[in-house]
């Protein structure tokens, strides 16, 4: 097992956002965080990661309780995260975005290769400035810096939010390729079932900050009723 948080709590000033969270993610697996917004899905990466101190709970990489570390330990442990607004650097050539990453995380440029045929319109465009990359670029290019880290574990906010179908579709099959090329286990969150069905193993939804749902992707698939409720959700 690459992920587990167990009984995770957090709060944002005052609000407690996160109540008890437990979630597993198996190796080699992708899993999606269900839930509307304010639900608690970005909250819970923000914790795995680091950026938000939990107020009581474990989290657990590789069976290493991670929960006390800084998030730059928790980087160096193989733990990549691509951010809902993608923090790419827009001034910077899409290359020189990775080649940051690299210097993170301490590899060498051999990696460049798999992020490129990971993501073959990076390679085309290397030279753009982030600035000039449409919304599903960035995206990408926010994934594909996130993936020296990510040597264990990547954690995905919002990576099909607000793109065409087609970039949905490419953009879910890409994140595939990262799972089936590198072996690396996901966590993402998403707002959308259907979205959410085109990528993951299992699913887990949460309200309130709590999770209060938990299958696979095929449970959620013939379960009609059900599939209406989360499109509500």
């Amino acid at each position: 097992m690459t992920l587990e948080v167990d009984k995770l709590s957090a709060t944002l000033g005052p609000v407690r956002v996160l109540r008890d969270i437990s979630l597993k993610v198996n190796d080699g697996e992708i899993v999606a965080l269900l839930g509307r917004n304010g639900a608690g899905k970005t909250t819970t990466l923000r914790t795995i990661m680091g950026l938000v101190p939990a107020t009581s709970g474990k989290i657990f990489l590789d069976g290493k309780d991670i929960t006390k570390l800084p998030p730059h330990i928790r980087a160096r442990t193989g733990i990549g995260y691509s951010p809902e607004d993608r923090k790419i650097f827009l001034q910077h050539s899409v290359i020189e975005n990775i080649r940051i990453a690299l210097w993170m995380s301490g590899q060498n440029e051999s990696i460049l290769d798999d992020v490129f045929d990971t993501f073959p319109v990076l390679r085309e465009m290397k030279n753009r400035k982030g600035m000039y990359l449409s919304g599903g670029q960035q995206k990408m290019l926010s994934i594909a810096r996130a993936m020296p880290l990510g040597k264990r574990l990547l954690l995905i906010d919002e990576p099909l939010e607000g793109l065409s179908p087609i970039m949905v579709r490419t953009l879910a099959e890409r994140i595939k390729v990262i799972r089936s090329k590198r072996g690396v286990s996901i966590l993402l969150a998403e707002a959308n079932v259907f979205n959410a069905l085109q990528v993951a193993d299992r699913i887990y939804v949460i309200e309130r900050g709590e999770i209060v749902f938990e299958g696979s992707s095929d449970e959620v698939r013939a379960d009609e009723n059900f599939m209406k409720k989360l499109m509500e959700v």
